[in-house]
């Protein structure tokens, strides 16, 4: 019988005793520490002898090793300790000792693991850091509430706030420029409870790698987003949640817009990534620069293109119209006051778009899917047997799931689309079928017959279609 103890949740204090690097190097795993002794689990296939004299000089005191067999160690290593991804910069062991040195760090830790958002908050008892990846929270650190001020105040203070006002929120910017990195992060602090939580952004410069083709579309979809974009006037409109990757699609779309003979001009909050060759200005409305105020001026700038990020009162939709430029939906339109005629007459595409996550192409596996699973009321647009399952390997974390994709609602407003508009027709569900279509409800569900995606993931959009 083995002595090997069963795999028990171990706490984020005790994981972060040790760094990924650490763990990979030595094949090891993090089970208890007291004033006295430290005790990991180690890989079979290492020399624990040579480990634990390495160990007892770095932690000062006696280390306890646990030989457990190798593959059963690894998939523990997998699911605590996510490897840097390839060609990434690697990260020294984070310290909260100087709040400077491990602010830098973690940023560096976050971006080689494809973060894209930190999260700082307090509660009652301690602090936490939590990563965002492919949309889901992990939490990564905890912090002693002592040393959580130091840490919020150095985030504030290269983010250009004012670390003596804890009592309303604030938004800043970081340009980070170190080891060899180079990128903006956008900053926002919030007064809670128990202090102030912060949320950093990591946002990528690199717009090289975008490509409308590659994001989710259908070739129907693409075929009809390329077509309108393209027209010499006319208005865009993609509508979707916070996270929903409507900036992907919209930087794609400039790029592909984007030549010498086009003067191109953009209102954001934030810039996201940098396009050479576009005018890019970045909302500031502590000094009066809103999306309306830059909005009045692009139109003295002799513009061809105008993106506009966000559309958030009257004033800008009436203006946005008058451009012939504009991102957003109808019903907020609509419910802005603009005048159905007036988007009738310059919409020629609505895009409504959702992310969601791609299930592991190495572990993903089949099974049976069974009656009643699907929301109550939801008609299925046909039969299937066999649902895809995430379950877990080393190349996804054994989290069952690898990178994400973008699902597509894409409509050609032609002048039978214009009339429902001016009639403010709300129920157009059976005209869309008829023109082939394809809903957001129906192309998730045919991902999930595809087993690109499970049922867990397109629940919800079945769910909101009802």
């Amino acid at each position: 019988m083995s002595n090997t103890p069963e795999p028990q949740k171990i706490t984020t204090r005790l994981l972060q005793i040790i760094t990924s690097r650490q763990a990979w190097n030595y094949f090891i795993l993090p089970q208890q520490i007291n004033e006295q002794q430290v005790t990991f689990l180690i890989s079979d296939k290492q020399k624990t002898d040579e480990v634990r004299e390495e160990l007892e000089l770095l932690y000062g005191k006696k280390v306890v090793l646990i030989p457990t067999p190798h593959e059963v160690l690894e998939k523990q290593l997998s699911f605590y300790y996510r490897k840097e991804q390839q060609g990434k910069q690697t990260t020294k062991r984070l310290s909260l000792e100087s709040a400077s040195d491990f602010l830098v760090q973690m940023i560096h830790e976050a971006d080689s693991m494809g973060c894209s958002d930190i999260h700082i908050e307090v509660f009652e008892k301690q602090g936490k850091v939590r990563y965002r990846i492919d949309g889901k929270l992990s939490e990564r650190y905890v912090i002693s509430l002592g040393e959580y001020p130091s840490l919020v105040n150095k985030v504030k203070i290269r983010a250009n706030l004012d670390i003596a006002e804890k009592r309303l929120p604030q938004d800043g910017r970081i340009f980070f420029e170190e080891g060899g990195k180079k990128f903006d992060i956008r900053v926002s602090s919030l007064p809670t409870l128990y202090g102030e939580k912060v949320v950093m952004r990591l946002l990528s410069k690199d717009s090289t790698n975008i490509d409308i083709a590659t994001l989710g579309m259908s070739e129907r979809q693409l075929q009809d987003f390329l077509q309108s974009v393209k027209k010499p006037h006319g208005i865009v409109l993609i509508s979707g949640p916070t996270g929903s990757g409507k900036t992907t699609t919209l930087y794609a779309t400039l790029k592909i817009l984007n030549n010498h003979q086009t003067n191109i001009l953009t209102i954001e909050d934030p810039i996201e990534y940098t396009l050479e060759g576009i005018n890019q200005v970045q909302l500031k409305e502590s000094i009066g620069l809103t999306f309306a105020s830059a909005l009045r001026t692009f139109l003295r700038q002799d513009p061809d293109i105008i993106m506009l990020g966000e559309i958030r009162d009257g004033e800008t939709a009436q203006m946005a119209i008058r451009a012939n430029s504009a991102w957003g939906s109808i019903s907020r339109l609509l419910d802005m006051g603009v005048p159905p005629y007036l988007i009738a007459g310059t919409l020629t595409l609505t895009v409504a778009q959702r992310l969601i996550r791609k299930l592991c192409p190495h572990c993903k596996t089949q099974g049976p899917i069974a009656q009643g699973v699907f929301p109550i009321g939801y008609k299925i647009p046909f039969p299937i047997e066999k649902q895809h399952i995430p379950v877990g390997c080393p190349q996804c974390y054994y989290t069952g799931y690898n990178g994400r994709t973008a699902l597509y609602e894409v409509i050609p407003i032609n002048q039978e689309y214009a009339g429902f508009i001016k009639n403010r027709k709300d129920d157009i569900h059976e005209n869309l079928l008829n023109d082939g279509i394809v809903p957001l409800s129906v192309r998730a569900y045919n991902l999930l017959a595809e087993g690109v995606t499970s049922l867990e993931e397109v629940y919800p959009i079945l769910l909101n279609s009802l």
